[in-house]
């Protein structure tokens, strides 16, 4: 391993407490570039594969470019519209052109709260929201009880209309009665996931709900891809639950599974292989920067998204939206 201060950790699993055995993988940092190596572990015990050695300092590993910390451009008065509309349908109020929207320009994390059938005034909270993209997005939906927490950003922010996302961990709240925390695609952040689950449990209201969204090893792109995986986003993502671990982990924490969801799309597969070419995810020549004339094909990019589709399908998606129910 490359030489980065870090904070030893004793072989046992994080989330199962098993002392192994575990198959140890060597995995790059290949978010900004080709850098540092860190040693991840799979536990054989749940399944889930985690650091083994957290990075003392964090926060060195999300640069100003990270992408959930970007500033959001704001729409002119038809973008509005039709955003609105998007998003209006998504939370469950149905209408044509939101249908429509829907399809050509798709919002997983905002999907994935359809079926929790939420009414406007319900009490939300965005753990780990960077920029806020997803609460400003209820907001435009007529959501009026908002708020976000987020201990990487460089300071609180005023995003208007009472929404305000605050630098802070979710156990530094006071006690509330939300109805819903949110992890969309942050838990995998987190330095003490037991901690941040007991903390949503005891912020949720009588018959609240946590919804998390993670990527997971009980997948083909983990299978596949191995150390390429694009999921894997070390050091950032301190765990990468199994199906199994993240069940293990959500009743230690008072919480029953209700739903586990397939949610992944194409970047399992195109940011995948732009690992296994060399070529970073935030920077000149990936797909997502500058796409044309473009890594891929269109017509490759096309199988991708309908690959990723039938694995969502068959319940071999990188990606899955696990709602929890909180056990009274």
């Amino acid at each position: 391993m490359s030489a980065v201060e870090s904070i030893d950790t004793e072989p046992h699993c994080r989330i199962c407490d098993s002392a192994g055995p575990f198959q140890h993988h060597r995995v790059r940092d290949m978010m900004f570039g080709p850098g540092d190596h860190f040693d991840y572990r799979l536990c054989a015990a749940c399944g889930c594969l985690q650091i083994a050695d957290i990075p003392a300092d964090l926060s060195r590993h999300y640069g100003e470019g990270y992408y959930s910390f970007g500033e959001r451009r704001a729409p002119g008065r038809l973008g509005r519209f039709l955003v609105r509309a998007r998003n209006r349908h998504l939370t469950g109020q149905f209408n044509p052109l939101g249908w429509v929207l829907a399809q050509r320009r798709p919002f997983r994390a905002l999907a994935s709260l359809q079926s929790l059938s939420l009414r406007p005034d319900a009490r939300i909270v965005d753990v780990g929201c960077g920029s806020g993209e997803l609460l400003l997005a209820l907001q435009s939906a007529g959501y009026t009880r908002l708020q976000g927490v987020d201990p990487f950003i460089a300071h609180d922010l005023d995003l208007g209309g009472g929404l305000r996302v605050q630098k802070a961990e979710l156990d530094a709240l006071p006690t509330a009665s939300f109805d819903l925390v949110m992890f969309h695609h942050s838990l995998e952040h987190i330095l003490d996931e037991p901690v941040a689950l007991r903390a949503a449990h005891r912020l949720l209201a009588h018959g609240g709900r946590c919804l998390v969204r993670i990527p997971t090893v009980s997948s083909h792109a983990w299978r596949h891809y191995g150390v390429d995986w694009c999921a894997l986003d070390a050091p950032r993502h301190l765990v990468l639950h199994s199906r199994q671990s993240i069940a293990l982990l959500a009743e230690r924490c008072g919480f029953s599974v209700c739903r586990i969801t397939d949610d992944a799309d194409a970047f399992q597969f195109w940011g995948s292989e732009q690992y296994r070419r060399g070529i970073p995810l935030m920077r000149s020549g990936c797909h997502d920067i500058t796409p044309a004339p473009g890594v891929f094909t269109a017509a490759q990019l096309r199988h991708m998204a309908h690959r990723a589709e039938q694995l969502n399908r068959e319940h071999q998606g990188d990606q899955i939206a696990v709602e929890l129910q909180r056990v009274e």
